[in-house]
């Protein structure tokens, strides 16, 4: 009876240890043999360490870096949860997978703007023998150009817009021509808010309105927002001559606009699922909170289930090479996630202008004059290295305009990330932002004598 008890207790124990085990790590989902089991702390560990590498991500103390570990795991764990049911669509480790969601839409998704007008049209709607085809790809007709990422400035509205526009100047024209997001963030300003949101009806007037578009190489994309420049503005090597919206809530009149050309529409991404997709088509849950422009670039249908083919403007390696499969013909009106809600599309009649070669260079800055004694490198912040009372005595140049001097007279910081970090060596977004860049080292102001010093202000 005595080890009849002993064993009893051994075996209570025992479940209780293999209970704690499973409750700490996390569960892993083999996708070759359908099966669930757990992850180890150090599996959890390397992934992490590799995932950090492949996304260039860095934090700027210990304490961030545990916090984002723990937000990390707590992803895994829902990505793995979720493949386990070996649903339509799978979820992966992101570069938002160190994100909660809440931070994943307040950085990533642009605001919302309200339009003015609607400019409905009934080009595409639905008719008692139309022929549409049942499947479309305009990335195996070369109407697509490649994979952007807009990084974490909320203009994927401009993102939206160019790819619509380079689709239909390749049909027309044959020329597939990468075109500039950056030229809308710059000077499509009149209703449009560049890194702070946009719509994609603004941005094709404005395109009409300007007589046309340069190209990325010519005024290529920083992320930031910007000053116009004229000179590129002037540009216009794309051009289209119109807009329209398609009717709105109806995935048939949608499909029908989508067989002649790539249609801009905007979609509620949110979603947690929607964060962290990786493959598949998505039929995750979502609404008609429009908060993200993209590109439907195509339409098809695979085991039975029809899906959009949607191009994203988050890199290549986000969902599928930066695309995402999302399902068509869903009982709502409005489309999977509001897709079906506001599309539209430029018109291009003809060919574009004489194409005028690149730019002339802009106008030659003069230097950055710091004092009578210093000057910097055009666009550069002057920044002292050693005062004196009111005085400085010595300045150092940081290579970027509107820059933060660090109080510790070595490093700057760029206006995005304006909070030094001097225990760390980073800049920070704000001061209790979990995102930093490296600070940059100042270059030794270049002397130029003249008349008498001057105050600091």
């Amino acid at each position: 009876m005595k080890l009849l008890n002993s064993a009893t207790v051994i075996l209570f124990l025992t479940m209780i240890v293999v209970s704690s085990a499973m409750d700490m790590s996390i569960i892993s989902y083999d996708k070759n043999h359908h099966t669930v089991s757990s992850r180890s702390d150090a599996e959890v560990s390397r992934l992490y360490e590799e995932w950090l590498v492949k996304h260039g991500k860095a934090q700027n103390s210990l304490t961030e870096k545990d916090r984002r570990f723990e937000i990390f795991k707590d992803n895994l764990r829902f990505i793995d949860e979720h493949n386990g049911k070996n649903l339509s669509y799978r979820l992966g480790l992101t570069k938002f997978a160190d994100l909660t969601n809440d931070e994943y839409r307040s950085m990533y998704l642009g605001s919302r703007l309200k339009r003015k007008a609607t400019k409905s049209s009934l080009r595409y709607e639905v008719r008692v023998g139309d022929a549409i085809p049942e499947s479309v790809d305009w990335r195996k007709e070369g109407a697509v150009a490649e994979v952007k990422d807009q990084g974490s400035c909320g203009n994927c509205w401009a993102f939206s817009t160019i790819g619509a526009v380079e689709g239909i100047n390749k049909i027309v024209t044959g020329d597939l021509i990468s075109l500039s997001e950056q030229e809308l963030v710059d000077c499509d300003t009149s209703y449009n808010e560049g890194c702070n949101g946009g719509l994609m009806d603004y941005a094709f007037e404005f395109i009409i309105n300007n007589g046309g578009i340069d190209t990325e190489e010519d005024y290529p994309y920083k992320g930031v927002d910007g000053r116009c420049d004229q000179t590129r503005k002037n540009a216009k090597v794309v051009t289209i001559d119109l807009y329209e919206d398609v009717p709105a809530n109806s995935e048939e009149s949608l499909k029908k606009a989508l067989s002649h050309q790539p249609i801009s529409v905007a979609i509620e991404g949110g979603g947690r699922a929607f964060q962290l997709y990786d493959s598949g088509i998505f039929d995750g849950i979502c609404g008609t909170d429009l908060d993200h422009g993209v590109v439907a670039v195509g339409y098809g249908t695979e085991n039975g289930k029809d899906y959009w083919i949607v191009k994203n403007s988050w890199g290549t390696s986000w969902g599928e090479s930066g695309y995402i499969r999302m399902e068509r013909n869903i009982a709502s009106s409005a489309g999977k996630c509001g897709i079906a809600v506001e599309p539209s599309y430029p018109i291009k009649n003809g060919q574009n202008p004489p194409n005028p070669g690149p730019s002339p260079p802009s106008p030659v800055k003069p230097p950055t004059q710091c004092d009578s004694y210093y000057t910097c490198p055009e666009s550069n912040t002057c920044c002292c290295l050693f005062d004196y009372g009111k005085y400085c005595l010595a300045w150092g140049c940081c290579p970027l305009e509107a820059a933060t001097c660090c109080d510790d007279n070595y490093s700057c910081c760029p206006h995005e990330y304006p909070v030094c970090d001097l225990d760390q060596g980073t800049c920070l977004m704000s001061k209790n932002s979990p995102f930093s860049i490296k600070a940059i080292k100042r270059k030794p102001a270049t002397p130029f004598w003249s008349q008498s010093r001057k105050n600091i202000a």
